[in-house]
């Protein structure tokens, strides 16, 4: 980067022409890695108190993507506020490095489809390229993080396979194992017949793509009841399920005991079902169909039938109804099938009555030898086979005569795997748990001590998951992972289970101390049964690997390697004495993710964090929202609905696609859709206006200004009292990390300051005023500074150009006080833009333009005295004659209330109708917060409706948020009429000094050739239009050489 020579003969010169930033960031990425920047910021806190930041682990084996973007960004803004702050932030890369995601990976590049291929192969190889895989992309990374300006260290990264991290994640599962929260057990969960494993409930509830939209078959069976001494002896119990690959695996079926169920006779058999769904079987059973009995689903309980298949007929405590609170009459038929080896529920209701699943399906989702007729087909596929049974008697649905009623296709959203994107099933599998029921309560009230944003998170979407959170299913019968430090007796009859916690621990039992704890390594250390007195039997390890995610939930204490190094630095020590006194570093202060984390990086923490430290593991959280594409669907890489991230680095910047994203309502929970335009607006909107305010001071001050803030002017005095204003409030919302909120703070600020304090004091400048360029030279310097978390590149340039310093993001955050405080002003002159702008907007619509002038403005607000001392700078602004100030405003208007019921009825209620009837009844008010108070309810913005009702509708505008009106004369004399035609020569004349290469500065001599229908006015206007234009001499006659200018006028235009 160019070294800035900020010396007595000026600042440095930007470049003329509009700015490139592009160019500029990467000469300020070239500057930082020379002069090593990122790691002074963390030397020069030495010492200082640490702000500890969790930067979640991306999966290592893939390519950066806009959610790694957007997330990079937060990761970068929060810790370079908080080292301005005077804290030491270190800032560790992570790389997630085990699990499916890279074995898939692995898998497509090997060609492998099937795990028995990964046995063949030998698991010592496949993970090896696994290894391989995960750290392919390292390089593209570092050049992507790099790029988008995201100081984090590289060099002194952490990975979840390195040893030591391994070594804290089965410390971890020991302490669970020792306070009794982690178990084996056999559970229904969601299982992925393609990659041969398990998935945990909160996996599917992490992405709304998840969950996608399949038709399915569905049909309505009919099962023969069993029971000689009934009444219902032969009638068949309807069922209704769209698994019908779940029928030969039936066990029972559940009715609710509470709902009222008939016998309905058709085709000369007796059908029993609900009563409240026969209407939406009226096709097969007729509109009015004879009910031949009425029984409570408790007189029903304990019944006996033939199961629809005969594979497993002597099932011990099977083929019976059994009491299901949980049975709805909202589909269905009000009888549900039970399969309890594939259905959660069925499970735990078979459980009740001693019914052991059965489980005809095997790893790969396909039936095996127990079900012969439908042996080696998937279950998805069998289902055409199954169903023609049935219909045709067939089979080995001959046997006991189901009857199927219907057969229809049914649409519903149906879990997908988010790895593999296949369909899902549901299967009983043993597994290892984590007892999050056990704690579950104590999850929810440490969730209090979080600091979410956006704040409904905590009792929303988090709170509500931690609710109703399940046990944790941990283990995954798979190869590339952290291994389940768990032992057992491979001889039943001398049953024992070791656990081990430590390199230390399996060294002491072994032997051997391991440097590698990953498979198949582990797996080869055994050992001597000690509770087997014959010596036979050998200790084995299980073959199961950690959930990834459990790995994730380690990061805190796994990253330091805790608890074998860096105790005290995680948990702090304790003392009397502050010499021996230490800091702990857990919970970390902030982390941030998208907002789907609730249910797994963020909850995985929680869960953790809370069952082995109770504390929560972070103190402050951000959970963004979801980046889309162009077209408001889920960015694709094949419909290429999203501009590319480098070229938009290349075009704009990465400041550009930083405040785009930052500015966004993505920050508060919102998804965003990205668009060219949307990020070239960011251009505009903050980084143009303070880059061309920059410009303007280097261009105008001819030695650089001192740092200052007692001028006396009054455009100087406000410009810094908003100054004062913005950081205080940038603070609050940093402090909070609000960084949406920051981000309008600074764009209104950034308005103000160019299109207000700048474009008002041109005069000043040209006259090289030194409380203007001093002014000017403080303000740009302390917004760099607060800017510089949200714009680091660009902020870098104008500071270091302004002051010859190393760089803003080594200087300290602006402190309370430093810039003089001014309320009154600051509101004062916030109202004066607030008129001219609503004024200017009836200019326009009047199509008179700027530099015609008008005869008179008036001005209703409450208190026009504020406004008395600028009636002047209002009637320049706006080029009016007179100015006129009043508080009656009902004399020019009034304001119609109304409440917005479709937004504001959601977070209201009922009492919306409270609120509707007290504005109707005139009970509404206004309040300075910009809410309305309508009678005991509030209303926030967005919530009303504020509508000007004047008596002058045409030339009337209302001021924002009720302040006032303004009324403006656009009566247009003829003595107006000549000044405004002045005034459009001035402006053409002043292009054409810019046109002719002269400098803002030099003096002119004019000579101008008027029509003869203007003589006059140009005679009587000389004098203004000479002063304006610098012009020395001013002739009036036919120029030589000359040029028009506009309506008919010739000039020509020398240097004096």
């Amino acid at each position: 980067m160019t070294e800035p020579t900020a010396t007595q003969t000026g600042y440095p010169r930007p470049p003329a022409g509009a700015p490139d930033f592009p160019g500029l960031e990467r000469e300020v990425l070239d500057y930082w890695a020379a002069d090593h920047t990122f790691r002074a910021s963390i030397e020069e806190r030495a010492g200082a108190p640490e702000y500890v930041f969790y930067d979640g682990p991306p999966f290592a084996n893939g390519l950066p993507h806009y959610g790694h973007l957007l997330t990079g960004y937060v990761k970068d803004i929060v810790p370079r506020y908080r080292t301005m702050r005077g804290y030491k932030v270190d800032r560790r890369f992570g790389w997630d490095t085990h699990g499916l995601p890279a074995e898939l990976e692995v898998q497509r590049q090997l060609g492998i489809t099937d795990k028995a291929q990964i046995d063949e192969m030998g698991i010592g190889a496949f993970n090896d390229a696994c290894r391989d895989s995960v750290l392919r992309y390292t390089n593209e990374w570092r050049a992507y993080v790099t790029r988008q300006a995201r100081w984090v260290d590289f060099d002194n990264d952490y990975k979840t396979l390195d040893l030591s991290f391994m070594e804290s994640v089965i410390w971890a599962f020991k302490q669970l194992w020792d306070k009794g929260l982690a178990y084996e057990g056999v559970r229904v969960l969601p299982y992925c017949w393609n990659d041969e494993t398990p998935l945990s409930a909160h996996e599917l509830r992490m992405d709304d793509d998840i969950y996608q939209s399949r038709q399915d078959p569905a049909i309505t069976v009919g099962f023969r009841i069993t029971a000689p001494e009934s009444d219902l002896d032969g009638a068949y119990l309807v069922v209704w399920t769209t698994t019908p690959w779940t029928l030969p695996s039936n066990q029972a079926v559940a009715v609710n005991p509470a709902v009222e169920y008939v016998v309905v006779a058709v085709d000369g058999r007796r059908l029993v079902m609900a009563r409240a769904r026969l209407s939406t079987y009226a096709r097969e059973l007729g509109e009015d169909p004879e009910v031949l009995a009425t029984y409570t689903g408790e007189q029903l309980i304990g019944l006996r039938y033939l199961p629809p298949f005969p594979f497993f007929a002597d099932s011990a405590n099977s083929f019976q109804v059994l009491r299901g609170d949980f049975v709805t009459t909202e589909d269905g038929t009000g009888v549900v099938h039970m399969a309890p080896a594939y259905g959660e529920d069925d499970k735990a209701t078979t459980d009740t009555v001693g019914i052991v699943p059965v489980t005809p399906v095997d790893a790969k989702g396909r039936f095996d030898a127990s079900v012969p007729d439908y042996q080696g087909q998937h279950v998805f596929d069998a289902n055409p086979a199954i169903i023609r049974d049935l219909k045709n008697g067939t089979g080995p649905a001959a046997v006991n005569a189901p009857v199927l009623i219907r057969h229809e296709t049914y649409d519903h959203p149906y879990p997908h795997c988010w790895r593999c994107r296949n369909p899902l099933i549901y299967r009983a599998v043993s597994s290892w748990f984590v007892k999050v029921t056990e704690f579950r309560d104590r999850m929810v009230e440490l969730n209090q001590q979080i600091t979410w944003y956006p704040e409904h998170v905590k009792d929303g979407q988090f709170g509500k998951w931690l609710s109703n959170a399940r046990d944790w299913s941990i283990s995954r019968n798979r190869y590339w992972g952290t291994p389940i430090p768990v032992w057992v007796s491979d001889d039943p009859a001398h049953p024992r289970i070791d656990v081990y916690g430590s390199l230390d621990e399996l060294e002491r039992d072994f032997g051997v101390r391991p440097d590698n704890l990953h498979r198949p390594y582990i797996d080869e250390l055994t050992r001597p049964n000690p509770d087997d007195p014959t010596g036979k039997s050998t200790m084995r390890r299980i073959e199961d690997v950690f959930d990834v995610w459990f790995d994730s939930g380690s990061m805190p204490f796994g990253q330091v390697h805790y608890p074998f190094e860096n105790a005290d630095w995680f948990r702090g020590v304790d003392s009397v004495d502050p010499d021996k006194r230490v800091d702990g570093h857990f919970p970390g202060d902030f982390i941030v993710e998208y907002i789907g984390q609730t249910r797994g990086w963020f909850y995985t923490l929680h869960v953790l964090a809370t069952a082995l430290f109770d504390r929560p593991a972070f103190k402050t959280c951000v959970a963004h929202g979801i980046v889309l594409g162009n077209d408001g669907a889920k960015m694709s890489k094949s419909l290429r609905n999203y501009p590319d991230v480098n070229e938009v680095f290349d075009r704009d910047g990465s400041d550009a696609m930083r405040w785009f994203l930052m500015a966004s309502p993505i920050l508060r929970g919102g998804n965003l859709i990205v668009t060219e335009q949307g990020i070239r607006e960011g251009v505009r909107q903050v980084l143009l206006p303070l880059w061309n305010a920059y410009s303007f001071l280097a261009l105008y001050a001819p030695t650089p200004g001192t740092w200052r803030t007692d001028s006396a002017n009054v455009l100087d005095r406000y410009i810094l009292a908003k100054l004062a204003v913005l950081r205080d409030d940038l603070t609050a919302a940093m402090d909070l990390c609000d960084i949406s909120g920051a981000c309008e703070q600074l764009r209104q600020f950034t308005e103000a300051l160019t299109n207000w304090y700048v474009r008002r004091s041109r005069s000043r400048f040209w006259a090289e005023d030194p409380d203007a360029i001093d002014t000017l030279h403080t303000v740009l310097e302390v917004t760099t500074r607060l800017a510089a978390p949200l714009l680091p590149m660009a902020t870098e340039v104008i500071w270091r150009g302004l002051t010859g310093g190393r760089s803003v993001h080594l200087a300290d955050w602006p402190q309370a006080g430093v810039l003089p405080a001014d309320p009154a002003l600051v509101a004062a002159m916030d109202q004066v833009r607030d008129v001219c702008s609503a004024a200017s907007s009836l200019r326009k619509a009047k199509k008179l333009r700027v530099r015609l002038p008008l005869p008179k403005l008036t001005v209703a607000v409450d208190n026009p005295s504020a406004l008395e001392p600028f009636t002047g700078l209002i009637a320049d602004e706006l080029n009016v004659k007179a100015v006129e100030l009043t508080d009656d405003i009902a004399a020019h208007g009034r304001f119609e209330l109304t409440v917005n019921a479709r937004v504001a009825g959601p977070r209201l209620g009922k009492a919306v109708q409270d609120a509707i009837k007290a504005v109707k009844a005139g009970g509404g008010v206004l309040n300075d917060d910009g809410t309305l108070s309508a009678g005991e309810v509030v209303l926030q913005p967005g919530e009303y409706d504020s509508k000007l009702v004047a008596a002058d509708p045409a030339g009337t505008a209302a001021l924002p948020g009720g302040a006032g009106l303004v009324v403006l004369d656009d009566t247009v004399t003829p003595e107006l009429e000549a000044e405004g035609w002045a005034k459009d020569r001035i402006r053409e004349l002043q292009d054409l000094r810019k046109s002719s290469g002269l400098e803002v500065s030099d003096r002119i001599t004019v000579v101008m050739a008027v029509p003869d229908a203007h003589t006059e006015w140009a005679h009587t206007h000389r004098d203004l239009i000479a002063g304006e234009i610098l012009a020395t001499g001013f002739e009036f006659g036919e120029p030589v050489d000359g040029v028009e200018i506009g309506d008919g006028v010739r000039v020509a235009i020398t240097k004096a």
